[in-house]
């Protein structure tokens, strides 16, 4: 289990291709809280749900993008899991590198697709920087890179928002 990690209470880390965990829903109070969340910052896959530029922000973040990718959308264990880390990946960044005191999650989903917007007011870029074995940190965009089959910045305005996309198998419902 991811220790420290605030909102993974239940879901176990990542493993290596070929030795994937899916991403667990937990009992009663994972759902309860979530359903809270839901109530108090809306869905994510219905339009962008604003969220407080805090340390915390990311459990309620990871929370919602599981709730939508499993609950709502039906998709695999292995797309959940993955998810759910580049969600954690991008809110971690907008929280650290912004100074915004809100961020934007958004959550889409096309025939064949899911895109994952987290949107910020800074138009800093983020930079995808090479990672070595033994570094603790800054590994987030490989990640982002590694994992998605797309994703990039897009400047706004005002801001801008990181994206990932992933392709996803649709099932018959």
């Amino acid at each position: 289990m991811m220790e420290g990690m605030a909102g993974l209470e239940g879901v176990e880390e990542p493993r290596q291709q070929g030795h994937l965990t899916a991403a667990r829903w937990t009992p009663a109070v994972e759902d309860e809280r979530t359903r809270t969340e839901l109530d108090t910052f809306g869905d994510p896959a219905e339009g962008e749900v604003k969220l407080p530029s805090l340390g915390e922000s990311a459990g309620t973040a990871r929370r919602l993008a599981l709730w939508v990718v499993q609950r709502k959308w039906g998709l695999s264990p292995q797309v959940s899991e993955f998810a759910v880390l580049l969600v954690s990946e991008l809110v971690g960044n907008a929280v650290r590198h912004t100074g915004a005191r809100v961020f934007g999650l958004k959550m889409l989903r096309r025939r064949g697709w899911i895109r994952i917007e987290v949107r910020d007011p800074s138009r800093g870029l983020p930079c995808l920087m090479p990672v070595s074995e033994t570094d603790v940190s800054g590994r987030g965009l490989f990640l982002v890179d590694k994992l998605s089959d797309r994703w990039g910045v897009d400047l706004l305005p005002r801001g801008k928002t990181t994206w990932f996309e992933m392709r996803v198998v649709d099932r018959e419902r």
